[in-house]
């Protein structure tokens, strides 16, 4: 883990890749557990793939919601693999058809963005390589780094919290008026 305050940077465009399945019936388990075991086997294929395309990914969980979110090299890298019939992604996506995509039971999406090397922003406080930390390179987030605004390239006040937890400059009102 690094306890330092870190941002990510990659030096090239890339895909951010969010893709996961929504539990609609809990008791049709034979529905929903084929599915939530596919995934894993695709991301042990494309990691045994040197030049998959796959940079890194992180997985979570909710009550109802498997997400994963997976950062690519190209979105023409993330194509390929999909539309492979030799990889595991299109038979599982033909049984999902055929079975517990026509039932309602199980619902899986996706999403998928397109990001320029200079169209984002990260930020880490005390935390191992996480997300866009593990497909780009981790440098500390000071300097010219140290806010969103510079991170982005934008005009910045600087930041509002220091590093001790102290306001670096007035409290913002937040109140409003409530005479009519």
């Amino acid at each position: 883990m690094d306890e330092k305050r870190m941002t990510a940077e990659r030096d090239e465009p890339f895909v951010v890749f969010l893709i996961g399945m929504c539990i609609n019936s809990y008791w049709k388990i034979h529905e929903w557990l084929p599915i939530a075991l596919t995934m894993p086997r695709m991301i042990r294929e494309l990691e045994s793939q040197d030049d998959s395309g796959l940079v890194s990914y992180e997985t979570t969980f909710n009550t109802r919601t498997i997400l994963m979110v997976q950062y690519w090299e190209s979105f023409d890298r993330l194509r390929e693999y999909a539309r492979d019939a030799d990889q595991k992604h299109v038979p599982a996506w033909v049984d999902y058809n055929r079975s517990s995509g026509r039932t309602g039971d199980v619902g899986i999406f996706h999403e998928t963005y397109l990001v320029d090397q200079d169209d984002y922003e990260t930020v880490y406080n005390n935390m191992p390589a996480f997300g866009l930390g593990k497909a780009g390179t981790l440098k500390p987030a000071d300097g010219p780094l140290e806010t969103a605004g510079k991170r982005l390239g934008t005009d910045d006040d600087g930041p509002v919290v220091s590093e001790d937890g102290s306001l670096t400059g007035p409290m913002p009102d937040t109140t409003e008026d409530c005479d009519q």
